[in-house]
């Protein structure tokens, strides 16, 4: 104990005299830690940690269907939860806004409908209050009552108990509150946090529609805890024999219904897994961090034993023993990777901090829990010893190798040649490291730039989005379409407004897929679809504000109504693949899943509908009169300023209806949600890039200036013979240059071969972009030049007859 208390006193001392050392060690190892940190917090907080319920482990998500879709309608899951034998209980639960009213006018809020026995099925105690339950549930509408989130009900009512049993309005139907979640209870989905929970039987008032008995309409998800002693592969084949039944008695709705399950938390398979690969290649990239980090440091441990080989020398032959001197190092490399560790732990904390609380999607009340547990803290303390360990590990054969009287004799160990040497191989591996990193961050950038200004369908500039959910003031029936005509009117009446549509759901934000059958098909079942397309309900000029662009026939006229034959304009794939061109789709017909024809009146260029990445998908647009709904997106096409055109409609709006909610945010903004992905891509990859390169410059540098001061003899007197200044630096920096050549070329084509999992997050995301291939070349020559440009000049400047003398 007291050896190692020595070792430790004389490792500061000697960290201490090379400040400049330690501190570019320290720095070099918390930023490759700091983001090994972060990125494993993140990891852990959506994928590795399960959710803050009791019994977590048991707790799974039912996907649905060869495509794995967590979406269940409900009247399956009355059947799943009725029929199976494998669950203790089943629940149901979807996301959902509403206007909610507290007294101060109805504001858009998002919550949880939920089915009666969520909580109990979940084993949840409510922090103030009770919570509902499935005896409260008598049918549609039955259940008028509302749980507050805890972040709502101490935000919202300042952690005022006597909220209990007050009615507050949702969508202007009275609601009374019961309850309040406790803090630890954020929902069932990891990246969200709900304001409210209310019963999945009051769908009609909440959303307006009333899809309870509707089998074909798929919405919530469903979720549940397993007996204990089974195991998913008998709960999977329990609910496959469900699945069967359902197919049978149900084949119009249910056509080869079967069940697989996931974790729950990301939304199934379907999203997790994008998210998870991602993750791992992030987590990958970062780890690569630390190699490069550890890689270069690694050199200048090498550097740095070189040029304590007298004094290590001096020791062995004072007594020293060989292992005495490797634990000093060591100890030394472990200290530097602790206060690097620490330093890298304490800023990835904060970070975290600020990542946990951050809202990107306006009101949408979005949960981001990386926030570190132990496993993150364990992790990092394994990967700073690990790195200490590998540090200390470099200079190991110097020590083992060194001969002392030699050492004395001549005054160093320090040999420079031509072979190849372990500090070569670290250096090109570093290189080979930081060319990967970059590649991966100029493919991110251009996907980016890409999403931001590619084609999509229709034109986000100039446009300005209304949400208007008129449920949610309490219009219904036939007050519907005349309300929303209502508001076209007035908004059109705006100056500055070019056009204005309605829609009930928008582009790359909702998707809504139903079968479509050929004019002929006379079995309507699904597995007879001649496609699936993404259907939306709007208004004539809807296209024209969008900025989507005809290739046949007509838009849709006031006299698309329910008085007229229904009538469609569908985009260029649902021609293709129902009809096989736009010119055979003009005029034809189709059918719908409940055998209503319709006719092709009109052909639109494809877009994007559900992601940015997704493949050509069928889509079709109704009128909004022949297929009302009350869910109504606004689009209005304007080049003034968003912002007092913004302020323009809200002042319009609430004149016509003071208890109209309504949210206004540009086409971009709402976009936030989808460009989610790539921008963080890009940020991460484009932070690890910027990493990446730091450390290959400092690395590049330390060989380079290591090499010139230990050839100063050597290049002094080629300069006394004559030599030109190229041969100087071809003799001083060839091999540094050399290196880097060779690590650039392997990080390009393993960076090529790694960015291809981009290409499922970032939206036309291709390694093969002759941009990309130059800006990697590009970049890596100004990391050569800026790396060995001082120890260039060092070699320039020798004066050999000063240089001669002192020898």
């Amino acid at each position: 104990m007291i050896g190692w208390l020595q070792d430790i006193r004389y490792a500061l001392r000697q960290l201490r005299k090379s400040l400049s050392f330690t501190v570019t060690a320290v720095v070099t190892l918390a930023l490759a830690l700091g983001a090994n940190a972060v990125v494993f917090s993140v990891m852990n907080g959506l994928v590795l940690r399960p959710l803050n319920v009791p019994q977590a482990r048991s707790l799974y998500e039912i996907q649905r269907g060869a495509e794995m879709s967590a979406n269940q309608s409900y009247p399956d899951f009355l059947d799943l939860r009725e029929r199976n034998r494998t669950f203790d209980d089943l629940a149901a639960y979807g996301i959902t806004q509403v206007g909610l009213d507290t007294g101060e006018g109805p504001s858009p809020t998002w919550g949880v409908e939920a089915s009666g026995n969520y909580f109990d099925a979940l084993s949840i105690q409510p922090y103030l209050g009770r919570f509902f339950h499935a005896s409260d549930e008598h049918g549609a509408n039955s259940a008028p009552y509302i749980v507050l989130g805890y972040a709502y009900w101490h935000s919202q009512f300042h952690d005022d108990p006597g909220v209990l049993g007050r009615v507050i309005q949702v969508n202007k139907h009275p609601f009374t509150v019961l309850g309040v979640a406790p803090p630890s209870f954020r929902g069932t989905l990891v990246f969200f946090s709900p304001n409210f929970f209310v019963p999945l039987v009051d769908q009609e008032q909440v959303e307006g529609t009333n899809n309870l008995n509707n089998r074909g309409s798929r919405g919530p998800w469903v979720i549940g805890h397993l007996k204990s002693g089974v195991t998913p592969a008998q709960a999977v084949a329990d609910l496959n024999s469900i699945g069967a039944y359902l197919a049978k008695n149900y084949p119009k709705d249910d056509a080869k219904m079967t069940f697989s399950l996931a974790r729950p938390g990301l939304l199934g398979d379907q999203f997790a897994r994008p998210i998870q690969a991602f993750l791992a290649g992030l987590m990958a990239l970062a780890a690569l961090i630390l190699l490069a980090a550890c890689a270069n440091l690694g050199s200048l441990f090498a550097a740095r034993a070189a040029d304590r080989s007298r004094e290590m020398a001096l020791r062995l032959a004072l007594g020293s023993s060989r292992k005495r001197i490797l634990r000093g190092l060591f100890t030394e490399a472990v200290l530097i990777a602790l206060i690097g560790g620490g330093v890298g732990l304490s800023a990835s904390v904060a970070g975290l901090r600020w990542l946990l609380n951050w809202q990107p999607f306006g009101n949408f009340p979005v949960r981001t829990p990386v926030n570190p547990d132990a496993s993150v803290y364990i992790v990092a303390l394994l990967l700073t010893l690990l790195s200490g360990f590998l540090l200390g590990a470099v200079p190991v054969r110097q020590v083992f190798r060194a001969n002392p009287w030699e050492v004395v004799k001549s005054g160093t160990t320090a040999r420079v040649g031509r072979r190849l040497t372990a500090r070569d191989v670290l250096l090109a591996v570093q290189i080979a490291i930081c060319a990967v990193l970059v590649t991966s961050s100029l493919v991110a950038v251009r996907g980016l730039s890409r999403s931001l200004h590619g084609h999509y369908g229709f034109e986000p500039l100039h446009s300005i989005l209304v949400e208007t959910d008129l449920s949610m003031a309490g219009y219904s029936g036939d007050r519907v379409p005349i309300m929303q005509q209502r508001i076209l009117d007035t908004v059109k009446a705006i100056p500055g407004v070019q056009s204005a549509g309605v829609t009930d759901m928008l582009l790359l934000n909702d998707t809504n897929g139903i079968s479509v059958f050929s004019d002929k098909t006379t079995d309507l079942r699904a597995s007879n679809a001649a496609a699936s397309a993404y259907t939306y309900h709007v208004s004539p000029e809807y296209l024209q504000a969008e900025g989507t662009a005809f290739l046949a026939g007509r838009n849709f006229t006031l006299h698309d109504d329910k008085t007229s034959p229904r009538v469609a304009v569908v985009n260029r794939e649902f021609a293709r693949r129902m009809f096989g061109s736009v010119a055979a789709a003009m005029g034809a017909w189709y059918k719908m899943p409940d055998g209503t024809r319709v006719q092709v009146v009109g052909v639109a260029e494809d877009g994007k509908y559900a992601t940015l990445t997704e493949d050509p998908h069928a889509a079709m647009f109704l009128p909004l009169l022949q297929w009302p709904s009350q869910s109504a997106w606004l689009v209005v096409r304007s080049r003034r300023d968003p912002q007092p055109m913004g302020q323009a409609i809200r002042n319009a709006l609430q004149q016509l209806d003071p208890g109209l909610p309504v949210q206004i945010e540009s086409r971009y903004d709402e976009m936030a949600a989808v460009l989610f992905g790539p921008r963080m891509a890009t940020l991460a990859l484009g932070v690890l890039g910027v990493m990446g390169a730091m450390l290959s410059i400092t690395g590049i540098f330390g060989m380079a200036a290591y090499s010139v001061s230990k050839r100063l003899r050597e290049l002094g007197i080629r300069v006394a013979l004559g030599a030109q200044r190229k041969e100087v630096l071809q003799a001083a920096l060839g091999r540094a240059f050399k290196l880097l050549a060779i690590g650039s070329a392997a990080g390009l084509v393993l960076g090529l071969l790694a960015t291809r999992v981009l290409a499922s997050v970032v939206y036309q995301a291709t390694p093969r972009d002759p941009l990309v291939l130059t800006g990697v070349v590009v970049a890596m020559a100004l990391v050569g030049l800026l790396a060995a440009s001082i120890p260039a000049r060092r070699a320039l400047s020798i004066d050999p007859v000063i240089l001669l003398r002192d020898q």
